[in-house]
């Protein structure tokens, strides 16, 4: 039966071009797209770049690079957007969401053995002002002069990660921050911390 319809179908499709006159633009063809001849190659070289980039950037973040000391320099203007840019942003909203979301899913217990532990440095703080001086890693890490960055308290929070803290802390859990600062810069980390807005926390651990 549905064979049937279906011949039935055929049929009034072919009656149907039978009685219209001869049209190539009704019947099936190839389709064909046609693009002009500078598509493609308009900022070829930028967009090239911009590939090379990002796959360096997402090779770092995924631990697939050797250890590196400087962003390839024809990376900086990359870099720079992506820091001080939306894209910046947007990847710790999502990765603090996920977090959220995994801190929800788990049964605390009040046996005080569930621990959350946070990173301090571009995890709750923010030290872009200090990178944004010295070309967003084009410069070799000086820890010379991050100290004195740090020593100055001016590290912002993360909001998204600040937003992170305290609903951690809501739910129960023990909250350990752990830094590879030096023991020397306890009290102003711990200083640019509350100022920042994370009030308390179970225990600090510095280098």
């Amino acid at each position: 039966m549905e064979f049937l319809k279906f011949a039935v179908f055929l049929s009034l499709i072919s009656v149907s071009f039978a009685h219209e006159p001869l049209n190539s633009h009704l019947l099936p063809r190839p389709l064909i797209i046609e693009y002009p001849e500078t598509l493609g190659t308009r900022s070829a070289p930028d967009d090239e770049i911009r590939l090379q980039c990002t796959s360096w950037r997402v090779a770092v973040e995924a631990n697939n690079v050797s250890p590196w000391k400087t962003i390839p320099e024809e990376c900086a203007d990359y870099v720079k957007e992506y820091m001080a840019g939306r894209g910046y942003g947007v990847d710790l909203e999502r990765v603090s969401s996920e977090a959220l979301s995994f801190a929800r899913s788990v049964e605390v217990q009040e046996d005080g053995r569930d621990v959350w532990i946070f990173d301090i440095d571009e995890t709750l703080l923010s030290n872009l002002p200090y990178y944004a001086e010295h070309g967003y890693g084009l410069e070799v890490f000086d820890n010379l002069q991050f100290d004195k960055w740090v020593e100055t308290g001016k590290a912002a929070a993360i909001g998204p990660s600040l937003r992170l803290y305290e609903e951690v802390c809501g739910l129960g859990f023990k909250v350990f921050l752990m830094t590879g600062r030096g023991e020397k810069m306890r009290c102003v980390t711990v200083e640019n911390l509350k100022d920042a807005g994370f009030q308390k926390w179970d225990r600090l651990m510095l280098r």
